[in-house]
This record gives structure tokens, C-alpha cells and sequence, in this order.
């Protein structure tokens, strides 16, 4: 007996042991790419103390997406005909639906595919009540503190002057790209893109077919996944669909002093319950796979040993991740009750009742997958399921990270910034990007800003700024990103 039972405890320390060596081969494989770390941060040479300047009158001009008939967007057209000379000689330009500029630099080899740069002009109101929380006056664009303040910094006129003075500044030192580069600056992104709509629509016209595009959809960020000490530049290759699902249920109505045992309300309440304690399916594959696994090859040894045997840890980690919103939101559908009504008076029972929930569409899913969902979720046939078809987006294609766009635009970041982790990954939110991909093979998604944490309560919300640092990146990175085109 105990001959045998030593035998087990042979059999399972060398089970532990060839565990221990499959876990540490697989972790020393699962290694990033390797970046030299003395590699010299490129400088285009462009005035910073001017682009400066221009930022902060760019912040000016009151471009409020939900006041498209205000002056200030004629005004702002035509102050960038003022600033960027060199840009309106060269290149032709059209303005397009919703005062969307797009401009068409001419490359020296017609043969070769364009591509498309964009941003918006147009600005998101500032709530009402905050003004007092501002620091500087939100459409003053004050400069201090080594920052440009004010609304449409970092979403998305930094980007756009950026752009701007990158090309102004390359064609007065007579530089002319080989493949032709669109510009395209719109002016209603934060209301649908309809702007962004007309340039496709143009293009498509035109017979023009772009290799890829590059608009906002993800920052550098710093500090800002937890564990993660490097920055992280995440080059976006998709973006969430858009879904609003509407719940209604009816019933005869009448005094809320004889209710049956089950109210139109209550039958709403019960749907929206299902709902939430049983989301949309998702997990570690397709696009979030990409991510997470490029991501993970840059943890400390203890979470990169996780990542690394996922054959091992799947569970777990999805389980992790499921656990803060901002982690789950890149593994699934997300699904999130925002509106009820019922009845008007509160001894009065609702004849009607409904709630509307918002889903941001995963690729793997589509819009008849989340409807399917919800009907088997509720299974309850007296609620009937609507949506305004016109209203919704699916989830824009997956692009390639194998392209030379892709790898123009990840060693472009590096030369802006040195040393750091790029991953490709995915917008939970709307840009105007998937518009404008489908003129494209490929579409990506990122501003190259370094943001923290502290950053992102001030995109769309109070104290917006950019510091003058990140606005000399940026143009560095799209100067990189011109000379290898």
C-alpha cells in the first residue's frame, strides 16, 4: 500500500513538473516583438509654438454639432485657408454635405492605391450647469499650464491641426508624396457623420478606391490598463455596431387599487432584468483575442504566464475581464437599459409600458443576432421587440493588421513616440470611420495623443485640454506617416 501510494505522489510530482515546463516554454514564446529601446524620437521640424497658436483659434470658433446653422463653421473653413497656405495651392479641395472639407493631395505615382486621413471639426455642446467647473473658459483656448484647454482639444481639432501642419510644413520643404493622400475634415461627426457619408459617397463616385484610412478611435494610453507600465498604442480595426432596442408591453390599464398579479410595468421590469442578468454571449475571440493577446505579451511575468496558457486559464481570465465594465465592453455585446416609461400619475396603471435598451454590436454579432437574443432572453411573447432600422449600425468589418497600412501606421507611432506596446484592437464607441471604410480596404482608428486615466472624463466632459507635448507628437507621427507614403 504504501508502495502504490508512493507511486501516485511520484506520478504527481512529474505531473506538476512537465505542468511547470509546459507553462514556462509556453510563457518564454509568448514574448512581444522586440523595440529598440535608444531608438531616436523622429522630429519633422515643424513650428510647435505656431501649431500652438493655431490650435488655440481653432478652439475659437464655436463649431457645436447640435448648432450646424452657427457662422462659426463658414468661419472655421475659412480660417483654415488662412493658416495653411501652402496646403490650399497644392492641394484641390471640395466641401461636401454637412461643410465637410475634402482634400485630394496629388501623388507623383498615380498607380499606387490612395489613402485617406481624417478628423473632425464639429464639437459636442458643454452640459448644462458646468460651466463654473471649467478651468478656463471652454472656447477660449487658453494656453497654460503647457496645455491648449478648451472643447475639441482632444476630440478632434487637435488631430485636424496636427494633420494641417504636418503637410503644410512637408510641401514648403518641397515634399510631394508618392500615392495620393485624401483629407477629409468633418463637420458633423458627433450627429452621425452624415459629412463622412458624402466624402464615401464621392469617393465611390469617383471610382476611387482607397488601400486604408486612418481617423480617431483610441489614444496612446498611459497608466491607464491596470498592471500595464508601458503605454500601449491600441490601432483600432473595427468599431462597435449600433443597436436601440425598444420593449413594449400593453395591458387594459384602469386604478391601481385592483392590479393584476402581473402589470404591463412589471412586465417591462421583468424583461429588462432577464436582460441584464443574462448578457450577450462573448468570450476571448475574433477581434478581442487580437487584443487581449497582444496585450498580454506585455504584463509582468505573473499575468503573462496566465495569458500564455490560455489553454490552461481561459476561463478565468474571461471571468477577469468580465469583471470591470471597461474589459467586458471589448469581449461582447454590451447591453444597457437607458429609458422607461409606464404610466403618467402614480395610482394610475400604464396601458403602456416600455424601456429602451442600447447595444454596442460586437463584430462577431449583427443587429438580427441581438434581436434573437433578446426575444429567447425575455421569452415572453407579450413583449413586442421594436427598432428604427435607419437608426442602426452594424459593427464595421475587421481590417487587417498584417497590411502595410497597419505597419506604416504602428512604426509611425513608435517614431513619434519611442519605446512602447502597440496592439491592435477595437472602438467601443462610434466614429466617422465607419463611414469612410467603406471606401477602403482597410480602415484603422487612433489618435496619436498620450492620454491617463485623468484624460478621460475630460473627452466630452469638463476641463478638456491638450498639451502642447502631445500636439508636437502628433504632428511628428502624421509627418513619419507621409514620408512613407
Amino acid at each position: 500500500m504504501k508502495r502504490i501510494f508512493l507511486r501516485i505522489l511520484a506520478g504527481l510530482a512529474l505531473l506538476i513538473v512537465a505542468l511547470g515546463v509546459v507553462l514556462g516554454v509556453n510563457t518564454l514564446r509568448y514574448a512581444p516583438d522586440p523595440v529598440r529601446e535608444d531608438t531616436e524620437v523622429f522630429d519633422l521640424g515643424a513650428d510647435t509654438e505656431q501649431a500652438t497658436a493655431d490650435l488655440s483659434r481653432a478652439v475659437q470658433f464655436k463649431t457645436i454639432s447640435t448648432d450646424m446653422q452657427n457662422p462659426d463653421f463658414e468661419a472655421f473653413l475659412t480660417f483654415l485657408q488662412q493658416t495653411y497656405p501652402a496646403v490650399h495651392d497644392t492641394m484641390s479641395r471640395e466641401v461636401l454635405a454637412r461643410k465637410t472639407p475634402l482634400y485630394k493631395w496629388q501623388g507623383s505615382e498615380p498607380d499606387l492605391a490612395p489613402i485617406l486621413l481624417a478628423a473632425h471639426y464639429d464639437v459636442v455642446p458643454i452640459a448644462p450647469g458646468s460651466l463654473d467647473l471649467w478651468d478656463h473658459e471652454p472656447f477660449a483656448g487658453t494656453i497654460a499650464d503647457g496645455f491648449v484647454w478648451g472643447r475639441g482639444t482632444l476630440d478632434d481639432k487637435g488631430a485636424a491641426i496636427a494633420m494641417l501642419t504636418a503637410a503644410e510644413h512637408m510641401i514648403t520643404q518641397g515634399f510631394t508624396p508618392k500615392r495620393t493622400v485624401y483629407f477629409s475634415f468633418g463637420g458633423d461627426e458627433e450627429v452621425g457623420g452624415l459629412g463622412a457619408i458624402a466624402v464615401t459617397l464621392h469617393l465611390n463616385e469617383q471610382g476611387v478606391e482607397l488601400d486604408w484610412m486612418l481617423d480617431e478611435g483610441s489614444f496612446v494610453l498611459d497608466k491607464i490598463i491596470p498592471g500595464l507600465e508601458r503605454p500601449v498604442a491600441s490601432i483600432n480595426l473595427s468599431e462597435k455596431g449600433y443597436v436601440t432596442l425598444e420593449l413594449v408591453a400593453k395591458a387594459e390599464g384602469g386604478h391601481s387599487s385592483m392590479p393584476p398579479r402581473v402589470t404591463a410595468v412589471g412586465r417591462i421590469a421583468r424583461a429588462v432584468e432577464r436582460l441584464q442578468a443574462n448578457p450577450v454571449p462573448g468570450g476571448l475571440s475574433g477581434i478581442s483575442e487580437e487584443f487581449f493577446d497582444a496585450l498580454g505579451r506585455h504584463f509582468p511575468l505573473g499575468q503573462r504566464i496566465v495569458f500564455a496558457n490560455r489553454w490552461l486559464f481561459n476561463p478565468l481570465i474571461e471571468n477577469l475581464l468580465a469583471g470591470s465594465p471597461s474589459t467586458d465592453a471589448m469581449l461582447r455585446t454590451t447591453t444597457a437599459p437607458t429609458m422607461l416609461t409606464g404610466s403618467s400619475k402614480d395610482n394610475v396603471l400604464a396601458a403602456e409600458a416600455s424601456a429602451k435598451i442600447n447595444f454596442r454590436i460586437h463584430p462577431r454579432d449583427s443587429i438580427e443576432d441581438i434581436v434573437a437574443h433578446v426575444r429567447t432572453t425575455i421569452d415572453d411573447p407579450k413583449v413586442e421587440i421594436r427598432y428604427d432600422a435607419a437608426a442602426s449600425n452594424p459593427a464595421s468589418p475587421v481590417s487587417s493588421a498584417a497590411s502595410e497600412g497597419y505597419a506604416q501606421i504602428k512604426t509611425s507611432i513608435l517614431d513619434a513616440f519611442g519605446p512602447l506596446a502597440t496592439v491592435p484592437g477595437l472602438t467601443i464607441a462610434a466614429t466617422d470611420a465607419r463611414h469612410y471604410g467603406k471606401a477602403a480596404k482597410d480602415a484603422y482608428r487612433i489618435n496619436p495623443f498620450k492620454i491617463t486615466g485623468s484624460d478621460l472624463p475630460r473627452i466630452h466632459g469638463t476641463n478638456e485640454r491638450l498639451s502642447i507635448e502631445n500636439l508636437e507628437r502628433g504632428i511628428n507621427f502624421f509627418g513619419a506617416l507621409l514620408q512613407k507614403q
